[in-house]
């Protein structure tokens, strides 16, 4: 495995591991190593009951194994044992060979994450790139429906929240019965500050946009009840640009789009700055306030460009990430 140059959480320049920072934020200053003491699921050698309860279904690649860990004594990222609650979740490459690029899956996520919180101030859940034994990538995030005392806060996805299942939504029902600015009435509905929180969600919107996510389902949006009182929004997870591993993309993940009534799009109709105007003033941000929050995503940031090329994705995936993100950020301008 070669030598580390930046931190693989905040790919922070002159690191070989983790940083002071990144472990205050992930490990709450405990000096856990970047490397794994077991093997990757896709080597063959791997302890299957680490992953066996955790294999969920994701859109993008099929079937993607997990698992829950938390710190041991020794300060290694472990299995929990009987009893213990996980306090972090790790994502090894999908196992699904019908994606293009799968193994630097989670190099993406992490990239895209990465770029959510330090260049557009986005609240994410912590994360960062583990490698395996064999020196497979993973990538691991921090479990923020945890307390330090182990409490489990309660969390409800959007699916949940508007009552959607499978058996009244069809096999589909993450992607093909609301829009986001019905999204936008679940946060109305259920959270009393619901202006901070429709600010917060219009911007991970536009993020996704402008990243090239297309798998942000109503699964990937969720409230959460720190006090016993008043949900709140998540903070973002789950942030990646699909465009590097599926063959037949999309605009957004949720058929109707930004709009209730749908949207209807065609070799010359996409997406630009005025449909985002129209979706922010439709969930009820004022024009100004509008006009600001798409410039920040409009306007060129020279730390976009330098996360991408610090980040563990090939040349190939750095160049295809820029071109796409570069492309849609000038959309939005004026």
């Amino acid at each position: 495995m070669e030598t580390l140059k930046f931190c693989p959480s905040t790919l922070a320049e002159g690191f070989n591991t983790f940083s002071p920072a990144a472990k205050k934020t992930l490990f709450n200053g405990r000096k856990v190593s970047h490397i794994l003491n077991f093997d990757s699921p896709n080597s063959g050698n791997y302890d299957n009951q680490v992953f066996a309860k955790n294999v969920g279904r994701i859109s993008l690649s099929g079937v993607q194994p997990k698992a829950g860990l938390l710190i041991d004594i020794n300060d290694n990222l472990a299995k929990p044992i009987e009893g213990e609650r996980s306090r972090y979740i790790l994502k090894p490459a999908p196992v699904s060979y019908s994606m293009m690029e799968r193994s630097f899956c989670p190099a993406n996520e992490h990239l895209t994450m990465q770029m959510a919180a330090q260049v557009y101030g986005i609240e994410t859940a912590a994360n960062a790139i583990c490698f395996f034994r064999n020196g497979d990538m993973a990538y691991l995030t921090k479990r923020f429906d945890i307390a330090n005392d182990g409490t489990k806060f309660q969390q409800e996805d959007f699916a949940s929240l508007a009552g959607l299942t499978k058996a009244n939504g069809g096999s589909d029902y993450k992607y093909n019965n609301l829009s986001y600015e019905e999204c936008a009435e679940i946060i109305r509905n259920y959270v009393k500050a619901s202006a901070i929180d429709i600010l917060k969600f219009f911007r991970i919107i536009i993020f996704n946009y402008l990243t090239l996510n297309d798998d942000a389902h109503l699964k990937n949006f969720s409230l959460i009840n720190h006090n016993g009182m008043e949900y709140r929004l998540t903070p973002a997870y789950d942030l990646i640009n699909t465009d590097l591993h599926l063959r037949e993309h999309r605009i957004f993940a949720l058929d109707k789009g930004l709009f209730k009534e749908g949207m209807q799009f065609s070799d010359v109709r996409g997406v630009s700055r005025k449909d985002f105007e129209e979706f922010g003033r439709r969930i009820g941000l004022n024009k100004n306030l509008i006009v600001h929050e798409i410039d920040k995503f409009a306007t060129p940031h020279t730390y976009a460009k330098t996360l991408i090329e610090r980040s563990f994705l090939s040349d190939k995936l750095k160049k295809d990430y820029w071109d796409g993100f570069d492309y849609r950020r000038r959309t939005l301008e004026e």
